[in-house]
């Protein structure tokens, strides 16, 4: 993963590079045409996924796994209609911890199951609210159309600094007591950086595109080709977008189907934003699954 994190810096670079040739229009075009590619497939085998981590003694039929992952969306969806601040709040919760928990945050030394959740969640809420701190205006907006009121404050600087606080306090009893972990630190402190500059000097949609399909989306390609079929290869990768291309098309053709019957409302940015976060929810949960196999085989 190190080897792609040096790709990763230098293509983040150019796409901000290319940020100054192509106008807004171009940009959305580009970054949502991201999204719908690599941003969607990174969460489309997710059912496959489910499938290589039950043990053959105790294998869930596919039907029922359909059933359940299905049934997770629809409430996703329900909650975004019927109590969308709830949705919202968790769908940021979710989100953040997924993020952190994608850049890594594994440990080599005994540390509390708290601090394993809270550290990736804290290191999420960092990006996010990052991304949010440069766009404030825009984000004030959207979270607008999602809860359909307008709050007086949505807190962004003070929940940037109280979860910045605490994570360079966790941060520092790590790097003062683990010695294994201050290289991993020292990079993820220069990652931060980095997404700074991306978010700052992007747009809303375009630099979230390129943390997530950058720094996010492909990274979880990789390691789920790696874990599906236990190495990467082109092949492997060919396979999995095999698997993943009815699932795929299915969510494009959610998204698609919103478009059609809300693109004159204002309300559809709301909607697109709530479809995204109702597949988010079982995906995260997978990938949770996939991680704790993943630390059982390894142990």
């Amino acid at each position: 993963m190190l080897k792609y994190t040096n790709y990763a810096i230098v293509a983040s670079f150019f796409c901000l590079w290319l940020n100054s040739f192509f106008t807004e229009t171009t940009q959305i075009i580009i970054a949502f045409s991201l999204i719908f590619s690599f941003g969607i497939l990174h969460g489309a085998n997710d059912l496959l996924l489910i499938q290589s981590t039950n043990d053959s003694h105790n294998r869930i039929s596919f039907k029922k796994i359909l059933t359940y992952y299905v049934l997770v969306v629809l409430f996703g969806v329900l909650l975004f209609y019927l109590i969308p601040m709830l949705a919202l709040v968790l769908f940021i919760f979710v989100s953040a911890f997924h993020f952190g928990d994608q850049q890594g945050l594994y440990f080599d030394f005994k540390v509390s199951k708290f601090l394993l959740i809270v550290y990736p969640f804290i290191y999420g809420i960092i990006i996010l609210y990052l991304l949010f701190y440069f766009h404030s205006n825009e984000v004030e907006v959207i979270i607008t159309e999602i809860i359909r009121f307008k709050v007086p404050t949505l807190y962004i600087n003070e929940i940037l600094l109280t979860s910045g606080l605490i994570f360079l306090s966790i941060s520092a009893y790590f790097y003062w007591n683990f010695e294994s972990f201050r290289k991993k630190l020292q990079a993820e402190l220069f990652f931060l950086v980095v997404f700074a500059v991306i978010f700052k000097t992007s747009s809303l949609i375009w630099g979230f595109a390129i943390y997530f399909i950058i720094w996010h989306s492909i990274p979880s390609i990789l390691d789920q080709i790696k874990f599906i079929y236990g190495s990467f290869t082109f092949s492997n990768f060919i396979a999995y977008c095999r698997n993943a291309f009815a699932y795929w098309l299915a969510s494009l053709l959610g998204i698609g189907l919103l478009y059609f019957l809300f693109r004159d409302k204002e309300i559809f940015n709301a909607l697109f934003f709530s479809f995204l976060a109702a597949i988010t929810f079982p995906h995260v949960l997978v990938i949770l699954k996939v991680m704790h196999k993943k630390n059982t085989k390894s142990a």
